[in-house]
Protein backbone atom coordinates (compact mmCIF):
# COMPACT_ATOMS: atom_id res chain seq x y z
CA UNK A 1 0.00 0.00 0.00
CA UNK A 2 1.13 3.54 -0.79
CA UNK A 3 0.43 6.26 1.75
CA UNK A 4 -0.29 9.68 0.28
CA UNK A 5 0.31 12.26 2.98
CA UNK A 6 -2.59 14.68 3.23
CA UNK A 7 -0.92 18.09 3.36
CA UNK A 8 -3.94 19.94 2.02
CA UNK A 9 -2.87 19.86 -1.64
CA UNK A 10 -5.33 19.97 -4.51
CA UNK A 11 -3.76 17.42 -6.87
CA UNK A 12 -4.54 14.30 -4.84
CA UNK A 13 -7.16 12.76 -7.15
CA UNK A 14 -4.94 12.99 -10.24
CA UNK A 15 -2.07 11.38 -8.33
CA UNK A 16 -4.32 8.53 -7.16
CA UNK A 17 -5.65 7.97 -10.70
CA UNK A 18 -2.08 7.86 -12.05
CA UNK A 19 -1.18 5.21 -9.47
CA UNK A 20 -4.32 3.21 -10.28
CA UNK A 21 -3.35 3.18 -13.95
CA UNK A 22 -0.10 1.51 -12.84
CA UNK A 23 -1.99 -1.04 -10.74
CA UNK A 24 -1.06 0.52 -7.39
CA UNK A 25 -3.52 1.19 -4.59
CA UNK A 26 -3.09 4.19 -2.32
CA UNK A 27 -4.66 5.80 0.72
CA UNK A 28 -4.82 9.50 1.57
CA UNK A 29 -3.92 9.84 5.23
CA UNK A 30 -2.55 11.87 8.10
CA UNK A 31 -2.35 8.81 10.36
CA UNK A 32 1.22 8.44 11.57
CA UNK A 33 1.06 4.65 11.98
CA UNK A 34 -0.41 4.22 8.50
CA UNK A 35 2.31 6.39 6.98
CA UNK A 36 5.13 4.67 8.87
CA UNK A 37 3.92 1.18 7.91
CA UNK A 38 3.34 1.94 4.20
CA UNK A 39 5.63 0.35 1.62
CA UNK A 40 6.07 3.73 -0.05
CA UNK A 41 5.05 7.29 0.75
CA UNK A 42 4.03 10.16 -1.53
CA UNK A 43 4.08 13.78 -0.42
CA UNK A 44 2.16 15.76 -3.04
CA UNK A 45 1.44 19.45 -2.79
CA UNK A 46 -0.11 22.35 -4.66
CA UNK A 47 -0.28 25.78 -3.08
CA UNK A 48 1.82 27.70 -0.59
CA UNK A 49 4.69 26.37 1.50
CA UNK A 50 3.60 28.13 4.74
CA UNK A 51 0.12 26.58 4.52
CA UNK A 52 1.45 23.09 3.77
CA UNK A 53 3.98 23.21 6.61
CA UNK A 54 1.32 24.45 9.03
CA UNK A 55 -0.90 21.53 7.99
CA UNK A 56 1.92 19.02 8.59
CA UNK A 57 2.77 20.67 11.92
CA UNK A 58 -0.82 20.54 13.16
CA UNK A 59 -1.01 16.84 12.23
CA UNK A 60 2.21 16.11 14.14
CA UNK A 61 3.84 14.79 10.97
CA UNK A 62 7.07 16.76 10.66
CA UNK A 63 9.34 14.51 12.74
CA UNK A 64 7.66 11.25 11.57
CA UNK A 65 8.27 12.25 7.94
CA UNK A 66 11.92 13.01 8.67
CA UNK A 67 12.34 9.53 10.17
CA UNK A 68 10.80 7.55 7.28
CA UNK A 69 13.04 4.80 5.90
CA UNK A 70 10.94 3.53 2.98
CA UNK A 71 11.00 5.25 -0.45
CA UNK A 72 9.43 8.72 -0.24
CA UNK A 73 8.54 10.85 -3.28
CA UNK A 74 7.63 14.53 -3.03
CA UNK A 75 5.69 16.02 -5.93
CA UNK A 76 5.76 19.73 -6.89
CA UNK A 77 5.44 21.65 -3.60
CA UNK A 78 5.94 18.28 -1.90
CA UNK A 79 9.45 18.15 -3.36
CA UNK A 80 10.21 21.68 -2.13
CA UNK A 81 9.05 20.73 1.37
CA UNK A 82 11.92 18.23 1.60
CA UNK A 83 14.43 21.12 1.60
CA UNK A 84 15.63 23.45 4.36
CA UNK A 85 13.83 26.74 3.83
CA UNK A 86 11.57 28.58 1.38
CA UNK A 87 11.62 32.27 0.60
CA UNK A 88 7.85 31.93 0.27
CA UNK A 89 6.76 33.43 3.58
CA UNK A 90 10.30 32.85 4.92
CA UNK A 91 9.20 29.33 5.85
CA UNK A 92 11.17 26.59 7.58
CA UNK A 93 10.65 23.32 5.67
CA UNK A 94 11.32 19.68 6.59
CA UNK A 95 15.12 20.17 6.34
CA UNK A 96 15.77 16.67 4.99
CA UNK A 97 17.80 17.85 1.98
CA UNK A 98 20.12 20.86 2.13
CA UNK A 99 18.95 23.71 -0.07
CA UNK A 100 16.57 26.67 -0.17
CA UNK A 101 13.62 27.49 -2.42
CA UNK A 102 13.60 30.87 -4.12
CA UNK A 103 11.22 32.65 -6.48
CA UNK A 104 11.46 32.89 -10.24
CA UNK A 105 12.01 36.42 -11.54
CA UNK A 106 9.61 37.57 -14.25
CA UNK A 107 11.37 38.70 -17.41
CA UNK A 108 10.38 39.63 -20.98
CA UNK A 109 9.00 36.47 -22.57
CA UNK A 110 9.19 34.58 -19.28
CA UNK A 111 6.11 34.80 -17.08
CA UNK A 112 5.73 33.48 -13.56
CA UNK A 113 4.58 30.87 -12.69
CA UNK A 114 6.61 28.54 -14.87
CA UNK A 115 3.76 26.59 -16.43
CA UNK A 116 3.90 24.02 -19.22
CA UNK A 117 6.20 21.40 -20.70
CA UNK A 118 9.96 21.61 -20.33
CA UNK A 119 12.92 19.34 -20.96
CA UNK A 120 14.71 17.29 -18.32
CA UNK A 121 18.52 17.37 -18.26
CA UNK A 122 19.82 14.28 -16.37
CA UNK A 123 22.76 15.03 -14.06
CA UNK A 124 23.51 11.50 -12.81
CA UNK A 125 22.25 7.95 -13.07
CA UNK A 126 19.52 6.91 -10.67
CA UNK A 127 16.83 4.18 -10.64
CA UNK A 128 14.14 6.89 -10.81
CA UNK A 129 15.44 7.82 -14.29
CA UNK A 130 15.61 4.27 -15.66
CA UNK A 131 14.18 3.82 -19.14
CA UNK A 132 13.50 7.49 -19.86
CA UNK A 133 13.95 8.64 -23.46
CA UNK A 134 16.98 10.72 -24.39
CA UNK A 135 14.68 13.73 -24.77
CA UNK A 136 12.12 13.72 -21.97
CA UNK A 137 9.61 16.51 -21.41
CA UNK A 138 7.51 16.90 -18.26
CA UNK A 139 4.78 19.27 -17.08
CA UNK A 140 5.53 22.04 -14.57
CA UNK A 141 3.40 24.52 -12.62
CA UNK A 142 5.42 26.45 -10.02
CA UNK A 143 6.60 29.90 -8.98
CA UNK A 144 9.37 28.80 -6.61
CA UNK A 145 12.35 26.57 -7.33
CA UNK A 146 15.39 24.95 -5.78
CA UNK A 147 18.70 25.70 -7.52
CA UNK A 148 20.77 22.75 -8.69
CA UNK A 149 22.30 21.10 -5.61
CA UNK A 150 24.51 18.07 -5.00
CA UNK A 151 21.56 15.59 -4.78
CA UNK A 152 19.97 16.92 -8.01
CA UNK A 153 19.67 14.02 -10.47
CA UNK A 154 17.87 15.98 -13.22
CA UNK A 155 17.72 19.70 -13.87
CA UNK A 156 15.67 22.04 -16.01
CA UNK A 157 16.00 25.65 -17.13
CA UNK A 158 13.53 28.50 -16.97
CA UNK A 159 15.76 31.54 -16.94
CA UNK A 160 17.58 29.85 -14.07
CA UNK A 161 18.81 26.27 -13.87
CA UNK A 162 16.80 24.48 -11.20
CA UNK A 163 16.28 21.07 -9.64
CA UNK A 164 13.69 19.04 -11.54
CA UNK A 165 14.36 15.74 -9.73
CA UNK A 166 16.24 15.25 -6.48
CA UNK A 167 17.30 12.07 -4.70
CA UNK A 168 19.02 11.65 -1.36
CA UNK A 169 18.96 8.19 0.22
CA UNK A 170 15.28 7.14 0.41
CA UNK A 171 13.94 10.67 -0.18
CA UNK A 172 13.19 11.74 -3.75
CA UNK A 173 11.25 14.55 -5.34
CA UNK A 174 9.92 15.80 -8.67
CA UNK A 175 9.32 19.53 -9.12
CA UNK A 176 7.02 18.72 -12.04
CA UNK A 177 3.79 16.73 -11.99
CA UNK A 178 4.53 13.14 -13.08
CA UNK A 179 0.80 12.39 -12.95
CA UNK A 180 0.32 14.98 -15.73
CA UNK A 181 3.46 14.21 -17.72
CA UNK A 182 2.28 11.43 -20.02
CA UNK A 183 4.45 8.37 -20.59
CA UNK A 184 7.56 9.99 -19.12
CA UNK A 185 5.76 10.76 -15.86
CA UNK A 186 4.20 7.30 -15.78
CA UNK A 187 7.63 5.71 -16.18
CA UNK A 188 9.05 7.77 -13.31
CA UNK A 189 6.15 6.72 -11.07
CA UNK A 190 6.61 3.09 -12.16
CA UNK A 191 10.31 3.29 -11.32
CA UNK A 192 9.39 4.63 -7.87
CA UNK A 193 6.91 1.80 -7.34
CA UNK A 194 9.52 -0.80 -8.29
CA UNK A 195 12.15 0.41 -5.82
CA UNK A 196 12.81 -1.97 -2.93
CA UNK A 197 11.06 -0.80 0.22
Amino acid sequence: MIAIIDSGGANIASVQFALQRLGAESVLTRDIDQIQSAERVLLPGVGAAPVAMQSLREAGLIEPIRQLRQPVLGICLGMQLLFRRSHEGDTDLLDIIDGDCTAFRPAPGRSVPHMGWNKLHPKSQHPLLAGLPDVAHVYFVHSYFVPVVAPTIAACNYGDDFTAIVAQENFMGCQFHPERSGQVGARILQNFLEMPS
